[in-house]
């Protein structure tokens, strides 16, 4: 069950409880910067209805930090010489808690917000009275559009000290929350911590992973605490135990990480952040779902099972796929309709639907390219190269798959035929992640494709992950995943590079061009541009930028050209010569992907101002020159620093069907691996054979070198 919706849309009141290690720095001063997005968050929420009641801890280490600058400037060196005694923390406290809401009360009046201070003790709480006249305090100071923030009173507790005594009603800050959120009635509970969330294990062990939803029955007795707070007494075990009292109680909880930025808007908006605590956690998990290291573990297990197999058994099964897929045609296109119909309804992007609809004769198109992979030469264990080091000592270069790939891709379900095929083709693991708005078409697609791989490798070594939680999991298991292709928005790959230590394959705009010189044929010019612009608005390959040579302004061909393009709907926006000249709208910007039946027309002197638009405004993706002049040709075909440069042919043909690839996996814009659509030869790598008869190295000596290539 996706827990994204369960509880954000009935949250009116919440109580947001600030860790020591978020309002302070490593060295006991304050963290201005993380203090200041805190109250931009809460004033965003403030202004947008919500209540909100902050609970802060920090006054007793910013106490003791003033304290201690005190102390250095008023001691002699003497003095410092001396063993120091540490500060006692009811006095901390006192001091710190001036300080600390000195600075609420300034960062607040700067957004024109006001605070008040609540300082209890856990005493306060036994009093039947005190509890109805904080209700009562609260709920007027809100009434105000006040910002509550509470503290425990340290300075004044019976406590033995702040960090020894955990008996009584609270014993620290998080137990205050959780308390607060039930006598308040809270709908909400934030838990900002030093940390996304509950780990398994310590954060700093890479086999720890995000806990997204926490289940006690299953959760309580596998998770292993690191260490407590570096400062402050609470630290992770405090947090869980605060959290489950609330979640016991009714009380959604979220534990999240401080540091990052609108986090808690973020949790609001029912994005998947944090570790979150409910009572109907149980329910929800009636099945277990298997976790991200597991499901990378298994198909890095069946894919070595499969690169055990011969080519001929590798063969039959993409030969079985794809006759499964025509077999399964009508249903197919069953939940592909559903798909398309929810995504109507709920108002997505015509060029997003586009990409979702599996068209009339699709799902045969996709099975003879898994057919055309099938016959390919078998792509494992080629020998590259041979070469004889010494007598009797021998060297092959070998292609070997690369291992386990990650496939995050939007809308496109027939992408995720072309690159099952191609992992079970290359002997790769692989793990895909498709769009919710594919969801039905995914599923029923990688049924089909996983009910004809037989159990002798394993269904495994294709995984669909079905919730998006697990990616954040996924993309930390550098250990186990070898690559991560995303297919998408500029935004998703953007995403996706800046979350993983794992090597990123892809491009992130698809912004193409064609240029027509002078010398071009204008009838090959209408019939290019109209193709690459036209055929499919929503592809990557599709033309959005159009580059004219200035001596074929006001000729007929580009009149006819433009008055073609308007019939066949396309909006033409223009840049500062081209919207002059041609009456038509200015583009916002050149960098930008239509994605739709629309594109840029500019103006340029020559094949060399066309070739520099491309490079200061393009994506190295695919670019086209319509051009007689053979030089012309050839200095744009040299200098264009793109993944496909073409001449006189539609940007249309990069494609790895088009280009015999038998499908691709994605069109690469990086310069490093593989670049342009990438087929089964860019899911390869190398591995290096010695073959022997007793050599040792042994400081070279007797050994005479011959490195005699023998390759055929």
């Amino acid at each position: 069950m996706d827990r994204s919706r369960v509880f954000v849309k009935d949250v009116k009141r919440l109580i947001i409880k600030v860790g020591t290690a978020v309002v302070t720095r490593a060295d006991g001063r304050l963290a201005l910067g993380r203090l200041g997005a805190l109250c931009e968050q809460i004033k965003d929420l403030n202004s947008q209805g919500y209540e909100v009641i902050v609970v802060s801890s920090g006054a007793v280490g910013l106490g003791r930090q003033r304290l201690r600058y005190r102390r250095l400037v008023n001691s002699s060196f003497a003095d410092l010489q001396k063993p120091q005694v540490e500060f006692d923390g009811k006095a901390c406290a006192a001091v710190g808690q001036n300080s600390l809401m000195a600075l609420y009360d300034t960062l607040f009046s700067q957004l024109d917000l006001t605070s008040a201070q609540l300082l209890v003790t856990d005493n306060d709480f036994r009093d039947k009275d005190f509890r109805n006249q904080l209700s009562e305090t609260v709920k007027s100071l809100l009434a105000l559009k006040v910002i509550p923030i509470f503290n425990e009173n340290d300075a004044v507790s019976t406590r033995r000290a702040p960090y020894e005594d955990s008996s009584g009603i609270f014993w620290d800050n998080d137990s205050l929350a959780a308390l607060l959120a039930l006598e308040l009635k809270a709908d909400l509970l934030v838990l900002l911590s030093d940390v996304e969330g509950l780990y398994s294990g310590p954060p700093s062990d890479p086999k720890s992973k995000l806990i997204h939803t926490y289940i006690k029955e299953r959760h309580q007795g596998e998770i292993t605490f690191g260490d407590k707070s570096r400062v402050g007494r609470g630290g992770m075990t405090a947090k869980v135990k605060a959290a489950v009292y609330a979640a016991d109680a009714g009380i959604p909880v979220v534990i999240t990480s401080g540091y990052a930025a609108e986090n808690i808007i973020k949790v609001l908006q029912g994005e998947c952040v944090g570790t979150l605590f409910h009572h109907d956690a149980h329910l929800w998990a009636a099945v277990r779902e298997v976790g991200a290291r597991e499901m990378a573990v298994a198909a890095r297990e069946s894919s070595r099972r499969l690169q055990a197999m011969s080519s001929h058994y590798r063969k039959k099964i993409l030969l079985d796929i794809a006759d499964a897929l025509e077999a399964n045609e009508k249903l197919i296109n069953t939940e592909n309709e559903a798909d398309i119909l929810a995504a109507q309804q709920a108002g997505y992007e015509k060029s997003l639907i586009a990409r979702l609809a599996l068209k009339p004769g699709k799902i045969s198109s996709l099975a003879n390219s898994v057919r055309v992979l099938a016959n390919m030469e078998d792509p494992i264990g080629c020998i590259l190269k041979k070469t004889e080091l010494a007598d009797g000592l021998v060297l092959e270069k070998t292609s070997s798959p690369l291992g386990v790939l990650l496939i995050v891709f939007e809308s496109r379900p027939d992408a995720l035929v072309q690159i099952a095929s191609l992992a079970i083709r290359s002997g790769n693991g692989l793990l895909l992640k498709g769009g919710k708005e594919a969801n039905r078409s995914n599923a029923i697609l990688h049924k089909i494709i996983t009910g004809a791989i037989p159990d002798s490798v394993g269904k495994k070594v294709v995984g669909l992950v079905t919730s998006r939680e697990e990616i954040p999991d996924l993309l930390k298991l550098d250990d186990v995943i070898d690559l991560v292709i995303p297919r998408g928005s500029n935004k998703l790959v953007s995403q996706i590079k800046n979350s993983t230590k794992i090597p990123v394959l892809g491009h992130a705009d698809g912004i193409c061009h064609v240029y027509i010189d002078k010398s071009a044929n204008m009838d090959m010019a209408k019939q290019i541009v109209l193709d690459a612009k036209v055929d499919y608005p929503a592809a990557c390959n599709a033309m959005e930028t159009l580059l004219v040579h200035k001596d074929l302004i006001r000729t007929e061909g580009l009149n006819e050209l433009i008055v073609d393009l308007t019939i066949e709907g396309v909006t033409l926006y223009g840049g500062p010569r081209a919207s002059a000249l041609l009456n038509i709208p200015e583009a916002r910007l050149f960098h930008h992907e239509y994605n739709s039946l629309a594109c840029t027309v500019e103006i340029v002197d020559d094949v060399y101002a066309a070739i520099n638009h491309i490079h200061q405004h393009g994506s190295a993706h695919t670019d086209c020159v319509i051009a007689e002049d053979h030089e012309v040709a050839e200095v744009f075909l040299h200098q264009v620093d793109s993944a496909a440069v073409f001449h006189n042919a539609s940007t249309r043909f990069c494609d790895g069907a088009r280009f015999g690839l038998g499908a691709e996996v994605g069109i690469s814009t990086s310069r490093i691996h593989a670049r342009g659509p990438v087929g089964v030869e860019g899911l390869l790598t190398t591995r290096w054979i010695l073959r022997g008869c007793g050599q040792v190295v042994n400081g070279d000596k007797g050994l005479v070198y011959t490195h005699k290539d023998l390759t055929n």
